[in-house]
């Protein structure tokens, strides 16, 4: 369970990066280096949970497709959702910074969602 509680602290520590410190304005954030740290970090955080779940890949580095092939066999649905967050939180915020309030709580929404399900998964097992 560790591995769930680190997960969830990389979400709380995204979320608190954009608080304290992406400077929200209206419906956007003013400072796109916070916003890419917090993308990373809330990617992290469900590559932390799908690690402690799924295990590690033996060789070479991961990639987001093995997680896709890996989610693919169990669940459709969480398949979607860690897409969406791939395509949010990685590419998204973590590389091109997009400063959109609503596009990140979209990401840490997912994010949240995968964690929960990865630790309904270790709960049942």
């Amino acid at each position: 369970m560790s591995t769930i509680l680190d997960a969830k602290r990389y979400i709380d520590n995204a979320r608190e990066i954009l608080r304290e410190k992406a400077r929200k304005e209206d419906r956007f954030y003013q400072d796109t280096k916070y916003v890419k740290l917090a993308g990373h970090a809330a990617y992290t955080g469900i590559l932390v949970a799908l690690d402690g779940f799924l295990g590690k890949k033996t060789k070479g580095r991961i990639d987001v497709d093995w997680y896709k092939s890996q989610l693919a066999k169990l669940d459709k649905k969480v398949l979607n959702t860690f897409v969406s967050a791939y395509d949010i939180l990685h590419l998204s915020m973590a590389y091109d910074g997009n400063p959109n309030v609503n596009v990140a709580k979209e990401g840490l929404d997912n994010a949240e969602t995968l964690i929960k399900w990865v630790e309904s998964k270790i709960a049942s097992a």
